[in-house]
């Protein structure tokens, strides 16, 4: 009898293994061939190339080399902040191709990949202080200028955002409004990042308005963005956030 079942228990696998297989065009190099569904619609190759964060040596920003922008940041309003994969090249091809080339197809790989950063942050945070008796988590994102939403027709931090939510089941709220228009900071200096993005971050209208709909004591705000560079836009948002509501904010970005 114990024979029969365990027939039986190999024929149910290989018949969930060959549901969860297709055949379809790889999200990446669009090359033809078998996916398996835990592979993010790529191929096997494309996958193994994904460069996961699975070790970090800053504590605060998740990086996996010693980082001198924490080091040097005299005031930080965010306590934790985690990434999904490393920018090299291959994410950032991946990253033009949805952020300015519209290819929606890349959206939800990247929402599954953001789940990664999450769960990353939840473990190390386990060294923190135990949750207060009556804390809200909930998710919200990098606004972008009203000139970058005409360009794109879309916020990719919001779209990551709620991506994020309906993966971790948390409430997606935009608590954030941009007052003004940046020019792109990855071709910045430090110091000017740090004179470019004052005062340009506040909250939206009726933000506690969308608070009330999830009453608690105190937040835990995640805030979600594409990539993390030096921390100024994540520090900027959260500094907005913590002298106008009672939370702890945390940064979940895509990429580091």
């Amino acid at each position: 009898m114990r024979n029969w079942r365990t027939w039986i228990d190999v024929i149910k696998g290989t018949f969930r293994v060959a549901l969860s297989t297709k055949r379809e065009d790889c999200l990446l190099c669009k090359q033809s061939g078998l996916m398996h569904g835990q592979h993010l619609g790529l191929c096997p190759s494309c996958y193994m190339r994904i460069p996961w964060i699975r070790q970090v040596m800053c504590a605060v920003c998740g990086r996996g080399e010693l980082c001198y922008d924490c080091q040097r940041r005299k005031d930080a309003y965010f306590i934790q902040s985690r990434s999904a994969v490393r920018y090299d090249e291959m994410m950032k091809e991946m990253l033009a191709r949805y952020k300015y080339r519209g290819d929606e197809k890349l959206q939800t790989m990247i929402g599954h990949m953001l789940v990664h950063a999450f769960r990353s942050l939840q473990m190390d945070r386990t060294s923190m202080p135990a949750l207060p008796a009556k804390v809200q988590e909930l998710i919200t994102f990098v606004p972008v200028s009203e000139r970058r939403m005409e360009e794109r027709g879309f916020n990719q931090a919001e779209q990551m955002a709620i991506e994020l939510g309906n993966r971790v089941g948390l409430p997606v709220i935009p608590l954030l409004h941009r007052s003004k228009h940046t020019d792109k900071q990855s071709f910045k200096k430090r110091n000017e990042r740090l004179d470019d993005l004052a005062h340009v971050f506040e909250l939206s209208l009726g933000y506690s308005s969308r608070l009330m709909s999830y009453p608690a004591d105190s937040y835990f705000i995640y805030i979600v963005d594409d990539v993390y560079t030096t921390g100024s836009t994540l520090n900027q948002c959260a500094k907005v956030l913590v002298q106008s509501i009672p939370a702890s904010v945390f940064g979940i970005t895509w990429a580091r």
